[in-house]
C-alpha cells in the first residue's frame, strides 16, 4: 500500500475539491464513491380521441445535483443530493415549447398525486367520493395531460419518492422552507442546462404546500439566478400561515382562520344535504357574505358581545354549517376545522375529509373531540401508491432499492426558523416576483370542499398582495371546482382543470 501525504498548507477547499475528482468525503475524512445519474429513458405513444397522437419519450431516475463549496475561495462542486424527477419531452413538437416544472407539496409527499392525477399522460383509476375504484387498481391514458401544450418535469422533494441525500451528505438539512426552495431551484437551473432548453418558457406548478414552494422558488430563480418564471400555476394554495392556523397553534386573537374557514364549511355541509333545495353557490355566497361582515365584528367584541347577540350569531352559523347551536356557542362562535370534520356528521357515526370534505367515513369514537384520520387521504392513497410502483418499474423502467415515499415522515420537524416571531408567508415573494416581471402570470385552483387550504383565505391574501390592482385583475386568473384540495379527482373539475391549465400555459 502507498502512503500519499498532503502539502501541510492544504485548505479545507482544495481538499473538497479533490474529494470531489473521485467521490464525496464522508464524516471521517474517508473518500466515498461518486454517486452518478441514473436515469432510465422509455418511448411512449398517446392516441387522443380527436385522432391524432402525442409522441414522447419518458426519463426516470435519480438527477445528482452538486454544489460549490462554502467561502470565498472557488472549487469544483460536491455531490449534496440525488433527486428522483420523471421528465416527459414530446418528440414531435418543437424544442422550445414551454416546460412545466410541478410538485406536491406536504411538507413530506411526493409529487404522485399531480403526477397521476393529473398532469402526466398516464393516469390512475381512483375513483372518487361514494364511488372508489375497488383493486386491482390500473392505470388510464391522461387526455386531459398538460404535455400537450408544455414539456412536463415531476419532481419529489428531499426525503421524499426516490429522492435522497447523496452518499455522505445529511437530509435534514433540505427540511425546511428555505432549503428545499434552493433545492428545487438548483434542480431547475440544471435541468434547463443539461437538456439545452434555456429558450423555453419556465412554468411551476405547485399544490398545497407546494404552492409555498413554487412561490418561494419563483422569487429564487428571479433574485438568486435571473431566471423569469413564464407562469406560476397555485393549486389549492397556502400563502399566508396565518390566515390557516387556528389559535391553539398561533398567538391567540387571531381570528382569521375561523372567518376563512366557514364558507367551506358551508360548502361541506351543503355535500352533506344540509341545504336542501339551494345551490352550492347560493350557500357558498352567503357564507362568504357574513364571513366578511358580520362575523369579523362578532369575533371582536370577545366577552363584550351581549349574550342574546351571541345566541343569535350561534344560530346563524350554525345554520351556514350544519351543525347545532349549543355546540357553536360552547366553542365561542370559532369553529376549529379538525374538531367541525368530526361534529357535522356525529349524529350520523361518520367523521368528514379534510382533504376533500365530501368523502366521509364511520368514526372510531363517537364522542372524540376531533377528527382522527381523514377519510379522503385514506381512500385515495392505496390507488396512488399501486399506480405509481407499477408504473414506474413496468412501464417507465426504473426500479429502486429503498421504498418510494408517497408520504414521508423523514422531513419532520420542517423548519421555518427564517420566520421566527413572524407568520410563515410567501405572498411577498410572489407579489415580488410580479413586480419585476412583467410578464409572469398567475393561475389559481380552489376546491370549494378543502378543509386543508380553504379557498377564502387564498382569496384574501391574493387580494391583498403589494402589486397594481390592474396586475391583480388582468394577470391572476381564478377558478373554482365543486370538488376538495385534489379537485381532480372529481371527473368533471378533473376535465375542467386540464383545459384551464392548458389554456394557462398556452398564454390565453
Amino acid at each position: 500500500m502507498t502512503e500519499s501525504h498532503s502539502p501541510s498548507n492544504t485548505t479545507a477547499t482544495e481538499a473538497a475539491a479533490a474529494g470531489a475528482a473521485a467521490g464525496a468525503l464522508g464524516e471521517g475524512g474517508e473518500t466515498r464513491p461518486k454517486p452518478e445519474d441514473r436515469l432510465e429513458t422509455t418511448a411512449h405513444l398517446l392516441e387522443l380521441p380527436d385522432g391524432s397522437s402525442l409522441t414522447y419519450t419518458a426519463t426516470a431516475g435519480t438527477h445528482v445535483l452538486t454544489e460549490e463549496p462554502e467561502g470565498e475561495a472557488y472549487a469544483r462542486g460536491t455531490a449534496y443530493a440525488e433527486l428522483f424527477a420523471v421528465s416527459y419531452v414530446a418528440t414531435d413538437r418543437g424544442s422550445q415549447r414551454p416546460v412545466v416544472f410541478a410538485f406536491n407539496g406536504g411538507p413530506g409527499s411526493s409529487t404522485v398525486w399531480l403526477h397521476l392525477g393529473l398532469l402526466g399522460p398516464r393516469r390512475v383509476d381512483s375513483g372518487d367520493a361514494g364511488a372508489l375504484t375497488p383493486p386491482p387498481f390500473g392505470l388510464l391514458d391522461n387526455h386531459e395531460t398538460i404535455l400537450k401544450d408544455a414539456d412536463l418535469v415531476v419532481v419529489d422533494a428531499m426525503s421524499t419518492g426516490y429522492s435522497r441525500p447523496a452518499p455522505g451528505a445529511k437530509p435534514d438539512r433540505h427540511h425546511g422552507i428555505t432549503a428545499d426552495r434552493d433545492l428545487v431551484a438548483d434542480f431547475i437551473m440544471d435541468w434547463l442546462t443539461r437538456n439545452e432548453r434555456w429558450l423555453s418558457p419556465v412554468h411551476l406548478v405547485g399544490e398545497s404546500y407546494g404552492t409555498t414552494r413554487a412561490s418561494a422558488v419563483a422569487g429564487r430563480l428571479v433574485d438568486r439566478f435571473n431566471v423569469a418564471p413564464a407562469g406560476i400555476a397555485l393549486l389549492s394554495p397556502v400563502l399566508d400561515f396565518s390566515t390557516i392556523v387556528f389559535a391553539e397553534d398561533f398567538p391567540a386573537g387571531n381570528d382569521a382562520p375561523y372567518l376563512h374557514y366557514l364558507p367551506t364549511y358551508a360548502a361541506i355541509a351543503h355535500a352533506h344535504g344540509k341545504h336542501p333545495g339551494r345551490s352550492l353557490l347560493e350557500v357558498v355566497d352567503e357564507a362568504e357574505a357574513f364571513a366578511e361582515t358580520e362575523y369579523p365584528q362578532l369575533l371582536a367584541q370577545g366577552h363584550r358581545l351581549d349574550p342574546e347577540e351571541k345566541r343569535e350569531a350561534a344560530e346563524q352559523i350554525a345554520a351556514l354549517i350544519g351543525v347545532g347551536p349549543d355546540w357553536v356557542e360552547r366553542a365561542d362562535l370559532r369553529v376549529e376545522h379538525m374538531a367541525y370534520l368530526a361534529e357535522v356528521l356525529r349524529e350520523e357515526g361518520r367523521i368528514v375529509g379534510r382533504i376533500d370534505g365530501r368523502f366521509s367515513a364511520p368514526a372510531g369514537n363517537l364522542n372524540a373531540a376531533t377528527m382522527e384520520t381523514d377519510p379522503s387521504t385514506d381512500e385515495l392513497g392505496p390507488s396512488y401508491t399501486a399506480a405509481i410502483n407499477q408504473y414506474l418499474t413496468a412501464e417507465l423502467g426504473f426500479t429502486s432499492d429503498v421504498v418510494y415515499e408517497i408520504f414521508s415522515p423523514r422531513v419532520h420537524p420542517w423548519s421555518y426558523k427564517e420566520f421566527e416571531n413572524r407568520s410563515v408567508e410567501v405572498a411577498s415573494d410572489l407579489a415580488r416576483v410580479l413586480r419585476k416581471v412583467p410578464s409572469t402570470r398567475v393561475f389559481v385552483a380552489h376546491g370549494y370542499h378543502d378543509a386543508a387550504t380553504p379557498f377564502h383565505a387564498s382569496e384574501h391574501v391574493l387580494a391583498h398582495l403589494p402589486i397594481p390592482t390592474d396586475d391583480y385583475r388582468e394577470r391572476i386568473r381564478i377558478e373554482y371546482y365543486e370538488a376538495g384540495h385534489m379537485m381532480y379527482v372529481h371527473e368533471p373539475s378533473r376535465v375542467a382543470l386540464g383545459e384551464h391549465l392548458g389554456q394557462f400555459v398556452r398564454g390565453e
